[in-house]
């Protein structure tokens, strides 16, 4: 027997665990797409009003993989909120509007047409991995741009990896997503294994107690290059495909020694510039 239904909205069919009123969404248009396989608490939904697009996350529907409630997504989404007008860049998905409804609340993006980097999406990940290598490090700056601006708010990074990426072959631009975990400093792991991708997270994002800062986001940094511009988990030379040099910092930053690797992010910066 399913543990889910099918509902339908314009003729898009998503799943939910049981049925619920989206009809406050027609205000935006049409659905011309629907992502409902989070496990965040949240749906999301591509909107159409005739020339204008744009992308709307909401939290309070009984999402088919969620690991929170109901009223755990809503006041996670709450929270939210303040971090994307915080940490506004560029770079980062635009927040245009949020709105409450009577069981929930959306949060209502610009519209980004773009490729993810994440596993996730396979299709969408291949066509970004098959970008030239001169693309991937304007998108790595650009990354590196937006994590500058995240630490001089005040904030440490919590939740990075490959599916937060995004670019867009029309704009030329790289987008910055999900940033829900972001979190003012100083931050301590409360948890033990925190939110994220083990790919991209630092041993102290595994210690109870542990201080997430500066230098954890460093590592996320490495991390994330070897994501780019080499296998990932395998981080030997042999899969890399930039200079020895890049090869030593990216690998510096990716330390499990929290000692051994640069100590901020403006150091990772100046030293993967210098190589």
């Amino acid at each position: 027997m399913n543990d889910y239904i099918t509902q339908c909205i314009d003729g898009i069919f998503f799943k939910l665990k049981e049925p619920y009123d989206f009809s406050f969404l027609s205000k935006y248009g049409k659905v011309f797409k629907v992502f409902d396989d989070q496990d965040s608490g949240n749906i999301c939904f591509g909107m159409e009003d005739g020339d204008e697009w744009q992308f709307i996350k909401y939290a309070g529907a009984p999402t088919m993989r969620s690991n929170v409630t109901s009223a755990e997504a809503i006041e996670r989404m709450k929270q939210t909120i303040p971090i994307y007008q915080d940490l506004a860049h560029p770079n980062l998905t635009k927040l245009i509007n949020t709105v409450e409804t009577s069981s929930g609340i959306a949060m209502i993006f610009e519209w980004t047409n773009g490729e993810c980097m994440g596993m996730q999406y396979p299709d969408s990940r291949k066509k970004f991995m098959e970008m030239p290598i001169e693309t991937k490090l304007w998108v790595f700056d650009d990354i590196l741009a937006f994590h500058a601006h995240v630490v001089e708010q005040g904030y440490v990074a919590i939740d990075f990896y490959d599916g937060s990426i995004i670019y867009d072959f029309d704009a030329g631009k790289t987008i910055i997503c999900d940033i829900e975990m972001y979190s003012k400093m100083p931050y301590t792991n409360t948890m033990g294994r925190m939110w994220g991708s083990s790919r991209f997270m630092s041993p102290e994002e595994f210690q109870l107690g542990a201080a997430i800062d500066e230098v954890t986001n460093v590592y996320n940094m490495g991390a994330t290059a070897f994501a780019l511009f080499g296998e990932g988990r395998d981080r030997s030379m042999g899969t890399w495909k930039l200079s020895m040099e890049k090869f030593e910092v990216a690998k510096k930053a990716a330390s499990d020694n929290r000692g051994l690797r640069q100590q901020s992010i403006e150091q990772f910066i100046l030293e993967w510039r210098a190589a």
